[in-house]
Order: C-alpha cells, then sequence, then structure tokens
C-alpha cells in the first residue's frame, strides 16, 4: 500500500510512534510518504520505500501567525494525488485531522477518495482538545475521520466522555522496536557515572508540569538515604530550571547528571536500574515501555494508560499521583539484591508483548478494512 503518514516531527510520544510505526511498514514493503514541516527526528534511515514531503509556509506581512493547517492541506492534496496514495493516516488531532478532512473534501473535487484515519495520543485530547477555542473542530474532525485509532482504552474512555463523538475508535497500543530497545553492554559508561556501583534511577521526559520530576527528585532522594544511587535526567523543558534548583536545595546535585535530550536513549536506559514516571496524566507511557524493553522496571502513578502497561508486583509497581512515600516503599523493595534481577527479567517479558512484529498486523488490517471500503466509494 501507498500510506501518507502526517505527524509533529519532533521527540514528542505522538511523532516518535508515528515514526516508527512508518520505518517498520516500509519494512514490510509498504510505500510511505511522511508530510509534515521538518524531517522527523526518528526518520534516521535510508530505506527505498520511505519518502518526506516538506511543508513549507512562505511568510506573509499580512499574517501574524502562518497559516500551517492551510499549507498542510495543500501538500496532502498534492501528495494524494501524484504519488496516488491509498490513505492517509494522520497522528495527532491538532491540526493533522482538521487539515485530511480539508484535503479529502479538495480530492473529492478531483474524483479521487481518500480514506483518513486518525490516531489519538493523549494531550491533544486530554488538554489542548478541552478548550473551548478547538473542541468543536476537533470534535468534527474526529467524526469526519474514516477510522479512528487512540492508543489506550483510558484514551478511548476520556475521548468519549469528553467529546460528542459517534465514530467507533480501535484501541491499537503503542509498541517497541525490540531491535532497537534492548539492553546492551555498557559497563563503561555505568562505571563512570556510578563508580562504587550505586544503582542507577532513570526519568526521561520532555519536563513538563504533568510529568511532575519534581517527584522525581523527591522519590530519589529519599531512595539515596537508604540505597547508595545516582538519578539520570534525560530530557528537557520548561521545567529544567525548577528542577535544577530543587537538586541545589536537597543537595543533590552530586547524584544528579541533567543528560539533555538524546538520540540513542536506549544506551542510557541499558545502565538503568530502575525508572520512574509519576506523571499526573499519561495516555499511554512510551518511554516506561522503552525502559521495560531494556530490561528496567517501572515505577509509575495509576494515571490514564500506565496501568495497562504497568504489572503492579511484576514488572514493575503502580502508586497514587504524588503519593511519595508509596513510591519510595516500592523502589526500595525492587533494588533489594535479591528482587531486582527477578523485575528486571519481568519487565523485559512485559514489553515483548508490545513489539512491534505484534503490533503492526493490527494498523495494516484497520488498513485493509478502509482500503475495502474505499473500493465501494462510488
Amino acid at each position: 500500500m501507498k500510506i501518507g503518514i502526517v505527524c509533529y516531527p519532533t521527540f514528542g510520544g505522538s511523532g516518535v510512534v508515528a515514526t516508527e510505526l512508518g520505518k517498520a511498514l516500509a519494512k514490510e514493503g509498504h510505500q510511505i510518504h511522511f508530510i509534515t514541516y521538518s524531517q522527523p527526528a526518528r526518520l534516521d534511515f535510508f530505506s527505498e520505500n520511505l519518502f518526506y514531503h516538506e511543508v513549507s509556509f512562505p511568510s506573509y506581512p499580512l499574517f501574524q501567525n502562518q497559516p500551517y493547517e492551510l499549507a498542510l492541506a495543500s501538500k496532502m492534496v498534492n501528495v494524494v494525488k501524484y504519488e496516488k496514495l491509498d490513505l492517509l493516516h494522520v497522528h495527532y488531532a491538532i491540526p493533522h485531522a482538521s487539515a485530511a478532512y480539508m484535503a479529502k473534501q479538495i480530492l473529492l473535487t478531483h474524483g479521487i477518495h481518500i480514506p483518513v484515519i486518525t490516531t489519538l495520543h493523549g494531550t491533544d485530547i486530554t488538554l489542548v482538545g478541552k478548550d473551548a477555542s478547538y473542541e468543536p473542530v476537533v470534535t468534527f474532525s474526529i467524526n469526519q475521520s474514516d477510522g479512528v485509532t487512540a492508543v489506550s482504552e483510558d484514551l478511548r474512555r476520556d475521548t468519549y466522555a469528553q467529546f460528542d463523538i459517534r465514530k467507533e475508535i480501535e484501541v491499537i497500543p503503542n509498541f517497541i522496536d525490540l531491535e532497537r530497545f534492548r539492553r546492551q553492554r555498557k559497563e563503561h559508561f555505568r562505571k563512570a557515572i556510578a563508580p562504587n556501583d550505586e544503582k542507577l534511577i532513570v526519568h526521561t521526559s520532555n519536563f513538563r508540569k504533568v510529568k511532575r520530576v519534581e517527584d522525581v527528585v523527591y522519590i530519589f532522594n529519599e531512595v539515596r538515604k537508604s540505597v547508595p544511587s545516582k538519578l539520570l535526567l534525560v530530557g528537557d523543558g520548561p521545567e529544567r530550571v525548577k528542577i535544577e534548583k530543587l537538586c541545589r536545595q536537597l543537595d543533590t546535585c552530586d547524584d544528579v547528571r541533567f543528560l539533555g535530550k538524546q538520540d540513542a536513549v536506549e544506551e542510557v536506559l541499558s545502565v538503568g536500574d530502575l525508572f520512574l514516571m509519576p506523571s499526573e496524566k499519561e495516555s499511554f507511557g512510551l518511554a516506561a515501555l522503552e525502559a521495560m524493553a531494556c530490561e528496567v522496571p517501572v515505577i509509575s502513578t495509576n494515571a490514564g494508560g500506565l496501568p495497562e502497561l504497568v504489572e503492579h508486583g511484576k514488572s514493575g509497581f503502580i502508586s497514587a499521583v504524588g503519593d511519595i512515600a508509596d513510591m519510595v516503599k516500592h523502589a526500595l523493595y525492587i533494588l533489594r539484591d535479591e528482587n531486582l534481577p527477578i523485575f528486571k527479567q519481568n519487565a523485559l517479558n512485559r514489553a515483548k508483548e508490545f513489539d512491534v512484529a505484534t503490533i503492526l498486523p493490527k494498523y495494516e488490517a484497520f488498513y485493509r478494512i478502509l482500503s475495502k471500503d474505499r473500493l465501494l466509494q462510488p
């Protein structure tokens, strides 16, 4: 099939999933056309089945903000028309679903019917979509999609609860490439960071308030009082200055490493002993899945789709949002020498259930249904 994928090209979860999905589909022989404003961060290898179409939007004095949605719709029309795509798969509702609807209507005037799949990822529904400025467009765009998927049962429930959605939403969970995300031999890296064989605790995020990175620091501060340990913080964002200040206040600076954004996050995860995800909201928890694939057990909150991923007492533990004491208790339990190997193996076993080889056929089956429906169009 010839598939157009529209996504944000950043390190965010929706962009990562969309890019990895396209790469996996290309390996299976599908022709994949990425349509976005810059090359996706993880579109990092060459394939005869991968294509990238940049959306350009020249600056005009008339516009205070450039009309990206219109430029995107126009680019989708051109790519569908001239590359003869079979369907469009747009990730994140705003503005991709509405732009796809516009492109679809334009293409109909050329006698072309293009099925549109919208995949909901989280904050497009739970945060941005609830804004009164966007809600009518989000609702309309989802209902006008030919197919809709969500990355967790929790997100599916949220979408139905918060919007007047009349389309059936198919749950297809996020996935992991176990060839890339696996525990690697990085003893030299571990020795440099933990010369006295301290335990290594890891957190990765975009450092937004919803991630509650300050809870990570508080948890670590308590854990290190009982277990010699170091904290590795991967990522960057608006809360970083606040977190640096907190580390100084708690006098943890010598034991905390701010590693910034990492392309090869799997190398950091490969030296980890425990992953912390104390988020206030997570539609799925892709970062947690990446950790588990690298044999790192997870302590998370009970927010969003995390309980669908983390097996309480087996591949990690689940606590209430903000319950730092409970997370500290669970962290100390996992980090015991007799418990840690068991939790690491259980984390890997759980991650294998989300292998791309298992999830990809679900998308392909969904595509086939919509393509069949397309043949029935007048």
